[in-house]
């Protein structure tokens, strides 16, 4: 057992407690950050004059080496270290000797795992943001290539006005767009340094905190060394944003399961994102859209699992807090998995067209709109509501659409109606009379399209904070 405080104790951790108490097997995903924490803190201690520039050059030589080691597949992190900051140290002291064991002058492991925490976390919150622009591109390209694809929007699941795929698929541009502004806020706010608490109260030796902040790309140190290592709100706020971006996933795959079934056959799924059934041949799983679906829950349990942890933890750090790493670590995969299996299922959907025009029309969803033709003809609003309840029901009793009724059929329940009538009911009128800001109208959607672009365009500068 490779640890580091055994100077207090009259014999051995028991065994199954030792393994109970080591983080190695989850925090070894920390290896890169607790190297580069470690690099800044033995550059602050020379500059500072708490170790010598020789052992300091030697300390950073030595961490170099285990760093390549690692890379390499030569030096394995393995569970007779209790941690991974355990195991950087013995193998520097290993290495180097002496010199190695004033790594940890000034610092905690607390402060240690604050930092690693706060550094791996700053990197997938950029590295979901990634993800998720490369999606949005794949939105607008859709956007672009159907603002004329027409469709029935839904309210209530309920067939209610026609809509264009690029007014839908704009929607969740929308939504996306927000879980990125999201994650750049969740970045900025990351911008104090934790190193340098210490185990809570600071420490005795003449630290440059700002160095270290600099020199790990922070604004500067955290204000209050208790606050420094008990800090979790930002892993708090991004499990929050991931469990929105999965619940927006999980809404759009919804729709995409239920577009792909016999009974709507809005969409036909690649064979490469479906599968088949074991008894029956005749079946295409919409599999990646219900496992997205369905792994939401998972990373709703982690953001859960985090704030039912820190709810009762007293000041500073305590051991329950080390449960911060392992569902936050998994909820960060699955939600970047999801992103990209998504956005591959997305780009190579099929979207049957004539289906969805089908649909539209054959849904009563330009009711609206013979009602608005009557109003601008004179009728009061709540008269052509009523007048068109008719007309739907005379259509529903013939099995037609609106469309499909004789001027005679019409003039027989409301004489105001005129041969313009089937030009104003048309979908394609229906859907590009409806120009207001954020409509589906041809033209206000190449004018939200401009917009989303401009969007794309302008994410590297919400993230250069």
């Amino acid at each position: 057992m490779a640890q580091l405080w055994g100077g207090r104790f009259t014999k051995s951790t028991d065994q199954m407690v030792y393994d109970f108490n080591a983080s190695i097997s989850f925090d070894k995903k920390l290896f890169e950050q607790d190297v580069r924490g470690s690099r800044a803190h033995v550059k602050m201690l020379a500059a500072v004059g708490v170790i010598t520039e020789g052992e300091r050059d030697e300390i950073l030589k030595g961490l170099d080496s285990i760093e390549t080691d690692v890379n390499a597949g030569t030096l394995e992190i393995t569970s007779e270290y209790e941690d991974i900051h355990s195991f950087v140290e013995a193998n520097l002291i290993d290495r180097i000797g002496d010199a190695g064991k004033k790594l940890h002058t000034g610092r905690s492991r607390n402060d240690q795992v604050a930092l690693d925490m706060k550094l791996y976390t700053r990197e997938q919150v950029v590295a979901t943001a990634d993800a998720l622009k490369h999606l949005l591109t794949t939105i607008v390209g859709i956007m672009e290539e159907n603002t004329s694809t027409i469709m029935p929007g839904f309210t209530h699941l309920q067939k209610a006005q026609p809509i264009t795929v690029a007014h839908h698929m704009g929607a969740y541009f929308e939504m996306f767009k927000r879980d990125i502004v999201r994650l750049s806020n969740i970045k900025a706010s990351m911008w104090s340094c934790p190193l340098g608490s210490g185990a809570l109260a600071g420490t005795t030796y003449p630290l440059d905190r700002y160095m270290t902040a600099d020199l790990l790309d922070f604004a500067g140190p955290t204000a209050n060394s208790m606050d420094g290592v008990s800090d979790r709100d930002y892993l708090i706020e991004f499990l929050s944003a991931l469990s929105i971006i999965q619940m927006h996933l999980s809404r759009f795959s919804e729709e995409i399961i239920i577009w792909n079934s016999n009974e709507y056959r809005y969409v036909e799924i690649d064979d490469a994102y479906s599968t088949g059934s074991s008894i029956m041949p005749q079946k295409k799983n919409p599999d990646i859209a219900e496992l997205v679906r369905g792994k939401t829950g998972r990373v709703y349990g982690s953001l859960m699992s985090l704030l039912t942890t820190m709810k009762g933890i007293p000041l500073a750090y305590n051991k329950d807090m080390q449960e911060d790493k392992e569902l936050a670590f998994d909820a960060m995969k699955t939600v970047q998995d999801c992103i990209i299996l998504f956005d591959g299922m997305l780009s190579t959907i099929k979207f049957n067209k004539e289906n969805m025009a089908k649909s539209a029309r054959n849904g009563f969803t330009n009711a609206t709109d013979a009602a608005d033709y009557l109003v601008n003809h004179g009728v009061p609003f709540r008269d052509a509501h009523g007048i068109i309840g008719q007309v739907v029901l005379y259509c529903i009793d013939k099995g037609i659409a609106i469309d499909d009724m004789s001027l005679s059929e019409l003039k027989a329940i409301s004489p105001v109606f005129e041969e313009d009538i089937y030009n104003a009911i048309s979908m394609e009128t229906c859907v590009n009379t409806r120009l207001t800001v954020g409509a589906p109208g041809r033209d206000a959607m190449l004018e939200e399209i401009s917009a989303c672009k401009e969007f794309l365009d302008s994410i590297p500068e919400l993230f250069e904070n």
